[in-house]
């Protein structure tokens, strides 16, 4: 059965069961790119261009009908450029703060849906969906607030996940129409084009003159494989199949999991740098209140639309 936006109205355990795993994939995407050493922009051209690789292999292995249209093509490539601002912002403001506050900003992308997926998917607006936007970025306030010295970082993550949000509910749109892995490909393809563009500008503007780093180290080779092939390949193919499944504003509410996935991640790992305030925690509990309480709404408002019909 389907709603009004095309998604499964009663997605299985296993379909939630595989969002969790792909949330705490990504919650440790932020912790790679903390271990990798080269620069962020740097860090997406490798990413993407290894991803893309594999994914055009996985497609011809599989015999995958690649030719989708001039039209359809174009779209795919503007939202891989979509993507690698994304993941440029997102790693940077890693390093700029560090993995804790990323993920916090990272949690705003719920609230980033509520607002974009009704002017994409030409639908009304749902109070419910903003009142717990609200309720994360009351959070985010509370963050804020108490680690004010990491206010660009944050900044950095907040863009970063409006822009998360942006791509994730065009890809609602291909996602019923579309193979997750060809989708997955050509955006792939479009993020290596769009970051190696941006890389001479990135260079000009914030590396003063300084020579580009295009050689990873030894180490950096396998957190790279790792990032592209399991993160990106992996998960973000998985989490373009689940938008048959989920609306895109759940998917971006369940990802606000990612900052205790990742914030235990990154302290088991990172130790005493990803420690942070009271205030900190306080505030990303706010945050991940709303996903808390949006099952059991959800839940309450469609039991009330049944009884009134």
């Amino acid at each position: 059965m389907q709603d009004s936006t095309g998604t499964s109205a009663t997605p299985s355990l296993q379909d939630y069961l595989q969002l969790h795993f792909l949330v705490i994939i990504w919650g440790f995407t932020a912790i790679l790119g903390r271990l990798i050493t080269i620069p962020a922009v740097e860090l997406v051209v490798y990413r993407t261009l290894l991803a893309s690789i594999l994914l055009g292999l996985i497609c011809f292995y599989k015999k995958k009908e690649l030719n989708v249209g001039t039209s359809i093509t174009i779209q795919f490539l503007l939202t891989g450029g979509i993507i690698a601002l994304h993941w440029i912002l997102f790693f940077a403001a890693a390093r700029v703060a560090n993995v804790s506050v990323c993920l916090a900003g990272m949690a705003t992308g719920s609230l980033w849906t509520s607002l974009l997926e009704p002017l994409v998917q030409r639908r009304k607006v749902r109070l419910l969906e903003i009142g717990l936007g609200i309720i994360a970025i009351a959070g985010l306030y509370v963050v804020f607030r108490f680690e004010f010295t990491h206010a660009l970082g944050l900044g950095m993550a907040v863009i970063s996940a409006m822009l998360a949000a942006l791509f994730s509910v065009i890809n609602s749109r291909f996602a019923h129409t579309y193979d997750a892995q060809v989708v997955t490909f050509y955006e792939m393809m479009g993020a290596c084009l769009s970051a190696s563009v941006l890389l001479p500008l990135f260079s000009v503007l914030f590396y003063k003159g300084e020579p580009i780093n295009l050689v990873p180290v030894a180490w950096d080779w396998l957190w790279i494989v790792l990032l592209a092939w399991v993160c990106t390949v992996y998960a973000y193919s998985m989490g373009v199949s689940l938008l048959r499944k989920f609306t895109p504003f759940a998917i971006n509410l369940t990802i606000n999991l990612e900052p205790v996935y990742g914030i235990i991640l990154a302290v088991l790992i990172f130790g005493e740098k990803e420690r942070m305030t009271p205030g900190f925690y306080a505030g990303t509990a706010i945050i991940l209140l709303a996903v808390l309480i949006y099952p059991l709404l959800k839940s309450f408002q469609a039991k009330n639309i049944r009884q009134n019909v």
